[in-house]
This record gives C-alpha cells, sequence and structure tokens, in this order.
C-alpha cells in the first residue's frame, strides 16, 4: 500500500511538471507567433502645394504626415512630396483624384476653376475668421457640404490649418484710394481676385514659389500670400516695401487635406479615425503657431528691414466689403451647389456675428479701454 501512496504522487507530481510545461509552452507560442506577426505597413503620397519645408505651411504638411505615421504605430505611413517633387503645386488635386498620390495638402480655392463653391471653404473675403471657420465647418453644416461637393471627384475633403488673419498684401506703390487699383496686376487667388476685378485690378493666380520673382521682375505690381511669419521666409520685403493691413480677403484661411476616396475607404476604422483625429489637430496647430509667431515677424520687417507698414483707408475697405458682396451673390448663381454653400455660409456668417458682437469684439474693446 505505501509503494502505491509513493507511486500516485510521483504520477501527480510528473503530470504538474508536465502540465506547467506545457502551459510556459504555450505562453511562449503565443508570444512568439505574436512578435514573428508582421504588421500591415500601408504607404502613402501626400503631394503638396508648398515649397519644401517651408515654415508654417510647409512643415503644417510634414507635421501632418509624420503624426499618422506615429499615432497608427507605423502600420500607416505617409511620404509628403513638396510642390513640383511629384506633380506641380496646382495639380495637386488631379492627382489625388486620380489615385496618383493617396493625399494633397493645399487650399480649395486653387480648385474653383472645377467648382466654384470649393472656394468658400478656404475663406471668403470679409467673412469668416479662423474660429469661425472650424465652427462651421465642424458644427454648422459646413463638412458635410464640403464633402458632398468633391464626392463626384472621388475626393474626401478635411481642414488641416490655418493661419489666421493674413496681411492685406505688398505693394510697390502707396495705395491711397480705390483709384490706385485700378490696372493693379495683383497675385490673389479665390474670391478675392474675383473682387478684384471689380474694383480695376487684374488678378493673378501663382503658386508660391513663383511670387517672389514675379514681384521682382514687376509681372506683377503686388501680392498677398499669407502674413508676417511666412512672408519674412520668402523674403517678400526684398522686392517691395509698402505692407498693408488688414487682410480683407482672406480673414481666416482654412488649409486642407484631401484625401483619395477609394484609398481613405479601404483603411480599417481605427486608421480612418486617426487620419480624423490627426487633421483636426494639424488644423489647430497652425493657428497656434502662426498666432504665436506673427508680431515677432513683423516687428523684424519693420524695424530690421525698414518695411512701411499702412492701414488701408476706410473708404477704399468700405468699396471693397461693397465688391465682395455682389461677388458672393454672383458666385452662388453660377449653379446650384454654389448657391446651396453660400446659403449655408451666409447664414452662419450672420449668426456667429451676433454673437460675436456681445462676446469677442465686446470683450477687445473693453480689454483696450474702447
Amino acid at each position: 500500500m505505501r509503494n502505491l501512496v509513493v507511486l500516485s504522487k510521483l504520477v501527480l507530481a510528473t503530470l504538474l511538471a508536465m502540465s506547467l510545461v506545457a502551459c510556459g509552452g504555450s505562453e511562449k507560442t503565443e508570444a512568439t507567433a505574436k512578435a514573428d506577426k508582421k504588421i500591415e505597413v500601408i504607404n502613402w503620397k501626400m503631394v503638396t502645394t508648398w515649397p519644401k519645408n517651408f515654415p508654417g505651411l510647409g512643415t503644417g504638411a510634414e507635421a501632418l504626415a509624420k503624426n499618422i505615421t506615429k499615432m497608427s504605430g507605423g502600420r500607416l505611413n505617409v511620404k509628403v512630396y513638396a510642390a513640383g517633387e511629384l506633380v506641380p503645386p496646382l495639380e495637386v488635386f488631379d492627382a489625388v483624384s486620380r489615385g496618383t498620390a493617396e493625399m494633397g495638402h493645399g487650399a480649395s480655392y486653387y480648385w474653383k476653376g472645377k467648382m466654384p463653391a470649393a472656394q468658400f471653404f478656404t475663406t471668403v473675403p470679409f467673412g469668416l475668421t479662423a474660429q469661425e471657420l472650424n465652427s462651421w465647418i465642424y458644427y454648422g453644416g459646413g463638412l458635410a457640404l464640403w464633402e458632398e461637393l468633391y464626392a463626384p471627384f472621388n475626393l474626401v475633403p478635411m481642414l488641416a490649418g490655418n493661419p489666421g488673419v493674413q496681411m492685406g498684401g505688398w505693394f510697390n506703390k502707396e495705395i491711397n484710394s480705390l483709384d490706385d487699383f485700378k490696372g493693379l496686376k495683383m497675385r490673389m487667388p479665390g474670391l478675392g481676385g474675383e473682387v478684384l476685378k471689380k474694383v480695376g485690378a487684374t488678378p493673378v493666380n501663382l503658386p508660391g514659389s513663383e511670387i517672389f520673382t514675379a514681384l521682382q521682375t514687376g509681372a506683377i505690381d503686388a501680392t498677398e500670400w499669407v502674413g508676417p511669419y511666412n512672408d519674412l521666409a520668402f523674403g517678400l520685403y526684398k522686392a517691395a516695401k509698402y505692407y498693408y493691413y488688414p487682410g480683407w480677403h482672406e480673414p481666416g484661411s482654412g488649409i486642407e487635406a484631401i484625401f483619395n476616396k477609394d484609398a481613405f475607404n479601404a483603411l480599417p476604422e481605427d486608421l480612418q479615425a486617426i487620419v480624423r483625429a490627426a487633421a483636426q489637430q494639424a488644423n489647430q496647430d497652425m493657428l497656434n503657431e502662426f498666432t504665436a509667431r506673427n508680431n515677432a515677424a513683423l516687428i523684424t520687417l519693420v524695424n530690421d528691414h525698414n518695411v512701411i507698414l499702412k492701414k488701408f483707408p476706410k473708404d477704399l475697405l468700405a468699396a471693397l466689403k461693397k465688391a465682395s458682396e455682389e461677388t458672393l451673390i454672383e458666385v452662388a448663381a453660377q449653379d446650384p451647389k454654389s448657391q446651396k454653400v453660400y446659403d449655408s455660409f451666409r447664414a452662419f456668417l450672420d449668426s456667429v456675428s451676433e454673437w460675436h458682437e456681445v462676446s469677442e469684439r465686446a470683450y477687445i474693446n473693453a480689454r483696450v479701454g474702447g
């Protein structure tokens, strides 16, 4: 009997040891399988309308690409191609639409020749500020209209940046009245360019990389670009000395990221969510950067480069505003989609303006003692 008890204990101990080995082996097998399982990497190309590594706009595109790659744990890898590296800057829309690149970074008003309503999603003269544009897109129905507008082109649009209120531009002469705009050749895309036509100027649509040379050689008489931070980096003060404000034509310019719809829909749901979150983060981050850097750049332009800073005359701004209202009505009448977008935009502008009279404007006036 005693021998049987001993034998039984030995058998139990052996079985227990085998079980532990088996469990350990199972854990090891699972861990090895996970380690050995390769992560499927999706590689995307992003084409942009901006010069390579250009402060604010170009670096904003780079930051968005890096964030998507990091947030996805490397599962979605985005490589950036600056303007001209893969496609010309003003061919970004077509390149992403046909799938040459899965993603683009630029501004929607560059595509007004394809659809006039696209301009509303960048900026409108005397229209929405950056804060107000964000609100219209995210909570005022703007995004749904934008997506509807781009769907026939196999594209998904998102906001991905905003430099805030821009400057009025660089001029090679003083601007004292509306008459000074007559005959002026000025680089200004979008709806602002249409307004220039109404006051007798000639708008010219140039990518950023061509602006300095055009202004320096006299191919254009004036240009708007962005604001002090970007304009200083471009060296525009070397080609013109008169720097005007406010930027009536671009009170808050939405920078867009566009995605090939087939490529975007092919992503797993978690990666789609990551892309949307990264774009929204980039949108806010760009505004933060420009707000932080613009004033220091303006001081440098005035104090170190002898730029002459001037404000547009009130009567000139009033005339430009009147021409802007007329332009918007005309653009809206071009097709049903433009009218639909304009109606939504106009209603939101009216409502948010009422609120800001008793909030933002009232506070800023109080802050300066007005």
